[in-house]
């Protein structure tokens, strides 16, 4: 079983700052269910941006983990990644944002393996 979208963003934030990086909720989705998009800052204008991984990628056909992909391998300048964000939210009204802020772009993530 997977956990709810609320418990697994709490947890997210609580790792992020257990690193000394800063993050909140931008937008609270669907408590159950709702789509994780993260957004890590890198605090020079640019940022990068992880959505959640196609279901191709996991190996279940009800995965338990989370697994995201970041939208492009350099980071973008943030009116992108916002551009991006608000496309999400108009296609998936329950959807969540994250945002962290850290120069290094450290996000805590499972990604999926290219």
């Amino acid at each position: 079983m997977r956990l709810k979208s609320s418990i697994w963003v709490a947890a997210y934030l609580r790792r992020c700052q257990t690193e000394g990086v800063f993050g909140a909720v931008r937008r609270r989705g669907a408590e159950e269910a709702g789509a994780v998009f993260v957004k890590v800052a890198l605090l020079d204008g640019n940022a990068m941006l992880y959505i959640p991984a196609p279901q191709t990628v996991y190996e279940d056909s009800r995965p338990i983990e989370r697994i995201f992909t970041p939208t492009s391998k350099e980071p973008l300048p943030e009116s992108s990644v916002e551009e991006r964000l608000t496309k999400e939210i108009r296609f998936d009204p329950d959807a969540w944002i994250v945002e962290t802020e850290d120069r290094a772009g450290r996000h805590f993530l499972d990604l999926a393996r290219a």
